[in-house]
């Protein structure tokens, strides 16, 4: 609706008004606000959700008493005088009185909508700093390079999610199905944090701050060729000092930042300037030691960073899409025992890989094996994966070149329950993820005891019974929205996601280390490092029967590695580089054994 004040054609001035669509029913007509400054108590409100045109002019000749007012309907013109205007107005006064209320209850439920959304935001509020470009975008258009035999730029499509899957075989949904690659997660982070309800452009309104920095793109430019550390270490330490210069940075020391690093944590843990050691030391930086890190596997040994979930395939744009994934779960038969897609270790000593192997294949039709031995393998086929795990009730999740695998949520997605065989490849990696009890939704079968033949995994998982598979797989099920990572192009309404988990988690950690700021004392020194995991899973550093899996002595005494005197390390590192030279490079947590003046580099096996 549009209101003009038109000068009048003569001596005699008159109200004008021209209203499209004016229907023979003139109490149909719906006035918005007061439009006339001469007169501003002739009309209250003008307009309404129609397209109308009115025009106002109102009578300032006192001595001429035949004004006359004109409605207008485009073709026709109906003229009412003024004898006729007292009834139109009192005609239209009641719904204008109606108008007045509708609009005051609008203006109270913005109001309180507004309120609503304020308080929800209370504590949530969330501050994104615009880094450099090198440090995220410029990354994606160089994905060409991010990988020596695989295009990544494929992987970058749909906000991270990488090429629609589609529904191949009518395994899956027909739509928020993805070629996800497992390093992607940055990216989609990155995405869904831009649609995150809380955020605020005032820095000092915030609870976190996020730094957008693709680690885990920027060193997989240079995990597989002989770049030296400089090169490596580069770009992490311009992103700290740019993070140092900036005033967020010195509210809390970097204290309530946070990041995702979409690799595992051993990518970014090099303990010496060696160029043929693997990775950067992003997370030995003493700025990334007040962060909190997310990494797809963190360290059980270290502080600063927490483990979150590989992304899936499923990337759902809707709720209904969530539940009709979970019944399709439900209403799955599965007619095989147990599962084990994967290749062995045969140069890691420790791994039981081969055992595991070996095991499958004499339990016959109660376990079917999915050899991964290639690049061609099927194992790159999400719909030979997913059509595997669909049809099995246990899934074997083994460690491979590190503790954790992409193929633990694989399972979880398909309804299938995971069997671990250390404690060190979920049960203290996603803690805001998977629940503590993890006799609810899994089996734990220590290596160990495989490792020395004194179990078969066909008779543990044969012995379950049936009403406990049924209430474990389940569970499993209803773990699927908390394991995933839904479109950024669109939001959940109901549903939390693995996005969502996350940023409670960190939100309640930087709470409570603002909380312990403002008492002055530090939880972080209440516990020794290395019982990091204990102390995050169970809240104390006392003796527990998982001890034993996560001992770093137990096959030599052996020094911290991140308390080992650096300069110790480089004037000795000539008589450790052959070592070094021949770890395999992502099982990354070196041992270091001081005697008589050298340093012996040992594996850290998954474990230890």
């Amino acid at each position: 609706m549009e209101a003009t004040l038109r000068k009048p054609q003569n001596s005699l001035d008159f109200i004008s008004i021209s209203v499209s669509n004016f229907g023979p029913a003139v109490r149909n007509f719906q006035p918005f606000a007061s439009i006339s400054h001469h007169q501003p108590n002739s009309v209250k409100y003008l307009g309404s959700d129609y397209s109308q045109n009115v025009s106002l002019i109102s009578h300032v000749n006192d001595t001429s008493k035949n004004a006359t007012v004109y409605a207008e309907k485009e073709e026709n013109s109906v003229k009412i005088s003024s004898t006729d205007f007292e009834g139109l107005r009192n005609e239209l006064e009641p719904k204008v009185q109606q108008d007045d209320d509708k609009y005051a209850e609008k203006d109270q439920e913005k109001r309180a909508k507004s309120g609503r959304k304020s308080n929800s935001c209370t504590g949530r509020y969330i501050y994104v700093h615009d880094l450099p470009s090198k440090f995220n975008n410029d990354l994606l258009k160089q994905c060409k390079l991010l990988n020596k035999w695989t295009d990544m730029c494929q992987y970058f499509v749909n906000m991270g999610l990488g090429p629609a899957l589609g529904n191949p075989q009518r395994m899956f949904l027909s739509k928020g199905w993805f070629v996800t690659d497992q390093f992607s997660l940055e990216v989609i982070f990155h995405n869904r944090m831009k649609q995150y309800e809380c955020l605020t452009n005032d820095s000092t309104r915030a609870t976190a701050i996020y730094v957008p920095y693709y680690a885990g793109l920027d060193i997989a430019r240079h995990l597989w060729d002989s770049h030296n550390t400089s090169v490596r270490d580069s770009d992490a330490l311009d992103l700290v000092k740019w993070l140092r210069e900036k005033p967020e940075w010195n509210a809390m020391g970097g204290m309530d930042h946070f990041l995702v690093a979409g690799r595992i944590t051993w990518d970014f843990r090099r303990i010496i300037d060696e160029d043929n050691a693997w990775g950067n030391k992003l997370m030995l930086l003493s700025e990334s030691q007040n962060m909190t890190i997310l990494t797809i596997e963190s360290s059980p040994w270290n502080k600063n960073d927490f483990g979150i979930p590989y992304p899936t395939y499923f990337h759902p744009s809707s709720d209904d899409q969530v539940f009709q994934w979970q019944n399709k779960m439900r209403q799955q038969k599965r007619r095989t025992l147990f599962t084990f897609a994967g290749a062995p270790r045969p140069n890691i000593e420790d791994s039981i890989r081969s055992e595991i192997m070996e095991q499958c294949t004499a339990s016959r039709r109660k376990c079917r094996l999915l050899e991964c031995k290639n690049s061609r393998n099927k194992c790159n086929k999400p719909v030979h994966i997913m059509k595997m795990f669909q049809n099995t009730i246990f899934c074997l999740q083994p460690p491979g070149d590190s503790f954790t695998r992409r193929s633990t949520f694989d399972s979880i997605l398909a309804g299938c329950i995971p069997v671990f065989f250390s404690p060190a490849s979920a049960y203290v990696q996603y803690l805001w993820n998977l629940p503590t009890d993890y006799t609810t939704y899994s089996v734990l079968i220590p290596e160990d005891d495989v490792k020395q033949k004194k179990v078969r995994i066909e008779h543990v998982l044969s012995r379950i019974p049936r009403k406990k598979v049924s209430e474990m797989r389940e569970e499993v099920i209803k773990l699927i929205p908390k394991v995933i990572y839904a479109d950024p192009r669109a939001r959940l309404k109901t549903v939390e996601d693995a996005f969502d988990l996350t940023i409670k988690g960190v939100l309640e950690r930087v709470k409570k280390l603002r909380r312990e700021i403002g008492e002055g004392r530090n939880s972080s020194f209440d516990f020794d490092q290395e019982n990091s995991w204990k102390y995050y899973t169970f809240g104390t550093t006392q003796e527990h029967e998982w001890d034993h899996f996560f001992l770093r002595t137990n096959r030599a005494r052996v020094l911290i590695c991140q308390t080992i005197d650096f300069n110790f390390i480089n004037k000795t590192r000539s008589s450790a580089s052959s070592t070094l030279q021949s770890l395999h490079p992502a099982r990354r947590s070196y041992r270091i054994k001081a005697k008589q003046n050298t340093v012996i580099a040992s594996l850290l096996v998954s474990k230890a």
